[in-house]
């Protein structure tokens, strides 16, 4: 298809909002892979102006092959986003299941995601991220926008208290992203390479433009974190006047936050983010071993804790979705500052 072709089917602005707004609030949601698609398939069963803003630091499998290959941004998270913002008609199952496919193969395809090829296609198509992804949603019939935080790939690197079981002591330093996700050590700090990286406008003109933004849950150091590490986007979530939830995990994730509980979650991020604050924390009810704790932490970052049961059936540290769209919406109605949404 022509590139001026691609260009009209997006449109002038790149814009995609999906629903009518109407009293809907305006939500941003920012993380990256299982744990943003566990938000976005919860919010959008509540408003119809829904925003994802992702981190683009993964360099494992397909995303990182065509990362090293291509040079282009990890398409990983965006492409589980868009998947999360398809609807439960048969037009958004199906597309779901398309773009999450995987080829099996002896050859270069193998273990490739349909949507991965797809959006970096149309990357190279458009030259533009914002466009492409815009363009991929309108494909899908998206309930929301999804945005990569920055326009460059990013490495993410973290101090780790013994990386190295034999020497349980020794600091290093651990570069990329999967393999933080899977150190065996304690993570200290990550930090961004490049240091100081240029967030994507369209996605600091979300956060400032916000009812609500939502952080996390997800992978609390290399997929929460990071989008405290991008300057412009971390003025933007302290400047905003929208309200701000933070949402934790169901447990720790073996590896990156082993054994820790919820209010040590809450201090490795602050020490991130120092002058950030939240006006809600939200946990699962059964999660939370110490609520007094919990409550102290939070007050730290200026907020209030909110407990509900949001885990899905089962034992395995899920989220269900239909729980977890109630908690926010109780949220959204008990803190906004105007009435009822709907």
């Amino acid at each position: 298809m022509p590139r001026r072709t691609l260009r009209h089917l997006v449109g002038p602005r790149g814009a995609l909002r999906s629903g009518a707004a109407g009293k809907a609030p305006k939500v941003v949601a920012l993380g990256g892979g299982m744990g943003l698609s566990a938000s976005l398939t919860a919010l959008r069963r509540i408003t119809g102006d829904l925003t994802a803003v992702v981190t683009v630091a993964d360099d494992g499998g397909s995303s990182g092959r065509l990362r090293d290959e291509l040079g282009v941004l990890p398409p990983g998270d965006l492409r589980k986003a868009l998947a999360a913002l398809c609807g439960d008609d048969e037009w958004g199952r199906t597309w779901a299941e398309v773009i999450q496919h995987r080829f099996e193969s002896r050859g270069d395809l193998h273990e490739h995601a349909v949507g991965n090829l797809l959006i970096v296609a149309l990357w190279e198509q458009l030259g533009d991220h914002v466009q492409a992804l815009d363009l991929v949603g309108k494909l899908l019939g998206a309930h929301g926008r999804v945005l990569p935080m920055s326009a460059v790939p990013l490495e993410l690197r973290a101090r780790v208290r013994g990386h190295d079981p034999a020497r349980p002591e020794d600091l290093s330093v651990v570069r990329g992203q999967a393999t933080v996700a899977l150190t065996p050590g304690e993570v200290q700090e990550v930090h961004l390479v490049p240091a100081d990286p240029p967030a994507v406008p369209e996605a600091v003109s979300a956060v400032l433009d916000a009812d609500w933004v939502v952080l996390g849950p997800g992978s609390w150091f290399s997929s929460v974190i990071p989008h405290l590490l991008v300057p412009e986007l971390l003025e933007a979530l302290t400047e905003t006047k929208a309200r701000k939830v933070l949402s934790l995990n169901l447990a720790p994730q073996p590896g990156e936050t082993d054994g820790f509980s919820p209010q040590r979650h809450l201090e490795v991020l602050a020490r991130h983010a120092p002058k950030l604050a939240f006006d809600v924390v939200l946990a699962d009810q059964d999660a939370v071993p110490d609520q007094d704790s919990l409550t102290e932490a939070a007050e730290r970052l200026s907020g209030a804790v909110e407990l509900a049961r949001v885990a899905a059936p089962g034992g395995a540290p899920r989220h269900d979705p239909e729980l977890l769209a109630a908690a926010y919406d109780r949220i959204f109605r008990m803190h906004g500052r105007i009435g009822p949404w709907r």
